[in-house]
């Protein structure tokens, strides 16, 4: 393991697993891509299905878990793979699926 110049990195690089700061940084990288990029999806769809103040707020949690959620999930795979990090969040879905399916097999 490399040695970090901020004590944080190191304790997320061994957290998740990973051989080099390079890989946290561009891991941070893949979360803020797709974190950004579904805030982005997020209001033109909502624009595109005529959502505004006055749109129930169940309405748009409804929407939000089933188109926004999941396409989240597939930025982290899409963005992972562009920058060689896929395997990482490819590990990391297949944990979170398993957890959600535990939780409706009860």
């Amino acid at each position: 393991m490399e040695k970090n110049a901020q004590p944080w990195l190191g304790k997320m690089q061994e957290k998740w697993g990973l051989e080099t700061t390079r890989q946290v940084l561009l891991v941070l990288a893949v979360f803020s891509l797709s974190g950004s990029s579904v805030v982005w999806l997020r209001k033109g769809l909502f624009q595109l299905l005529g959502y505004d103040d006055l749109t129930p707020m169940w309405l748009k949690t409804v929407t939000y878990i089933l188109f926004i959620f999941p396409t989240y999930q597939s930025l982290l795979l899409i963005y992972g793979f562009l920058l060689g990090q896929f395997s990482f969040f490819w590990e990391k879905e297949k944990k979170m699926f398993r957890w959600i399916a535990a939780k409706f097999k009860k």
